[in-house]
């Protein structure tokens, strides 16, 4: 009997140490399940994180790319491509040139300054009717840029970007004064040739008539609409009032035309280009 008391308190001893082993490997294997779960789970949450951070910037930059600046060359038309070439170049404003222009002819008074190679396609050329009548412009036909008559710039600049003014007598006779666009310098300054009798008195009748200085006219139409100005000319309109016809280029390089009363200073006319 006593025999199996001690086997049975010896088996019993093994039998919880074995338990307290196995308890203790339960617990171990627990925690190196649970820290193998946890780091298994931490790498997945950090790369779903990154995957969220990448994926909004893919998806929104078409729509940057397409919100973009309107004035951007990409989206410029040909049009507006051309007067953002032309004008960043040009250092000279309209109402600068207007003054050396006038300066150039005693007793003168400008009638057309024209930024030239900016949107001359759709202006007429200055020795044809604007009718179209085939009529002799009052201006009649300029002297050859650079004739034996002209006064060249001693810059030599003659090839950058110019202002072209007519100033005109009280009698009505012409000037073509070309101013260099950058340094305000004259390159030359000829009367127009071939004016007959008639042109000069049609010219002399439309300085009478137009109380509106040009300078005005163009400060009717920049009030009306930011911009630079790039051409100013005395015509006569469709209904034969005469109007100072004014351009102005807007910052997104686009242009509206002007029609304003020589007389009263009214915008009769305004049209801006489709571009």
């Amino acid at each position: 009997m006593r025999f199996e008391t001690r086997r049975n308190k010896t088996v019993s001893s093994r039998t919880r140490r074995l338990r307290v082993v196995g308890a203790l490997c339960a617990v171990l294997a627990s925690a190196l399940v649970t820290g193998c779960g946890q780091d298994s789970g931490d790498k997945t949450a950090a790369a779903t994180s990154e995957a969220a951070k990448v994926i909004p910037k893919q998806t929104t930059t078409p729509s940057e790319s397409v919100s973009g600046s309107p004035s951007s060359t990409a989206q410029l038309t040909e049009d507006q491509t051309e007067r953002k070439e032309l004008l960043s170049t040009v250092k000279v404003t309209f109402d600068k040139a207007a003054t050396t222009a006038v300066g150039e002819v005693s007793g003168g008074k400008l009638t057309d300054l024209d930024l030239e190679g900016l949107d001359d396609e759709d202006e007429a050329s200055p020795s044809a009717s604007p009718s179209g009548d085939g009529s002799a412009s009052p201006y009649g036909s300029p002297s050859p840029e650079g004739s034996a008559t002209g006064s060249p710039s001693p810059s030599g600049s003659s090839t950058g970007p110019k202002w072209i003014a007519k100033v005109v007598e009280k009698d009505g006779t012409a000037h073509t004064v070309t101013i260099d666009a950058v340094s305000g310098d004259v390159i030359e300054s000829v009367p127009d040739e071939d004016q007959t009798d008639a042109d000069k008195q049609e010219l002399a009748d439309w300085l009478t008539k137009a109380t509106q200085t040009p300078q005005q006219a163009a400060k009717v139409a920049t009030d009306k609409t930011k911009g630079t100005v790039t051409s100013v000319n005395l015509d006569e309109n469709d209904t034969q009032t005469l109007v100072w016809e004014v351009d102005v280029v807007t910052e997104d390089w686009s242009r509206t035309a002007f029609e304003v009363d020589a007389a009263n200073g009214k915008i009769t006319n305004e049209e801006t280009d489709a571009n």
